[in-house]
């Protein structure tokens, strides 16, 4: 049963979506590959922008899966190139990777660690878990007024347009997946109640204008 399935990495090819799906293989984690890849980008202009293939596990083994990627991760930074990226950030760059360690890979997170003890500024675990939780508060927050899109939804529903239904919907029931693997709204309370209305005058308005397009 994969009800309980939830996004934990995104790639934009295939490959590299099954060469991570072995390693939980590998380590006997189950999981499916989704292709949420929007085709038509793809096959009219030939390039992969449009190209997303999540591998998704149960929610009940995130914490599992972040420690075997964490274990690889220390495991990789044995051999280092001289040149690498991290190697000539800041104290404060290097910890806000560690931050933002949903953005990051866990070679880099993992380096970054290493990095920052090796300067005498280690990260313990409970550094560590504190910085999570206060991500997971930042990245909950509603996403900024979404006025542009509310006058649109407004707009259109008077029209009678179709887009106004899906503007509506979208606004008072879209939820993003935090790193935890827990679903919030991503709109403001307002927002939603905006989308509400616009969903509800947009089927009122279209049911206006089918009546008068039959009736004419």
């Amino acid at each position: 049963m994969t009800e309980d399935f939830i996004t934990y990495k995104r790639f934009n090819n295939i490959n590299s979506a099954e060469e991570f799906g072995q390693l939980l293989k590998k380590e006997k984690i189950e999981y499916v590959i989704e292709n949420n890849s929007l085709s038509l980008d793809a096959t009219l202009t030939g390039n992969a922008f449009g190209n997303e293939f999540c591998v998704k596990i149960d929610k009940s083994q995130l914490k599992v899966v972040d420690e075997i990627l964490l274990k690889k991760g220390e495991e990789d930074i044995e051999e280092v190139p001289n040149d690498y990226y991290l190697l000539s950030f800041s104290d404060d760059e290097l910890i806000d990777v560690i931050t933002k360690s949903d953005e990051w890979n866990t070679f880099d997170i993992a380096l970054s660690k290493k990095l920052l003890k090796e300067k005498g500024k280690e990260i313990t675990p409970a550094d560590i878990e504190e910085i999570k939780n206060k991500r997971l508060e930042q990245l909950a927050k509603p996403e900024k007024s979404q006025k542009t899109y509310i006058i649109a939804g407004y707009i259109f529903a008077i029209l009678g347009g179709w887009l106004s239904l899906f503007i509506g919907w979208h606004l008072l029931t879209y939820k993003k997946t935090l790193p935890n693997g827990d679903k919030v709204y991503a709109y403001s309370e307002n927002d939603r109640k905006q989308g509400n209305r616009i969903f509800i005058l947009g089927i009122v308005f279209l049911i206006i204008w089918l009546l008068y397009c039959f009736l004419k």
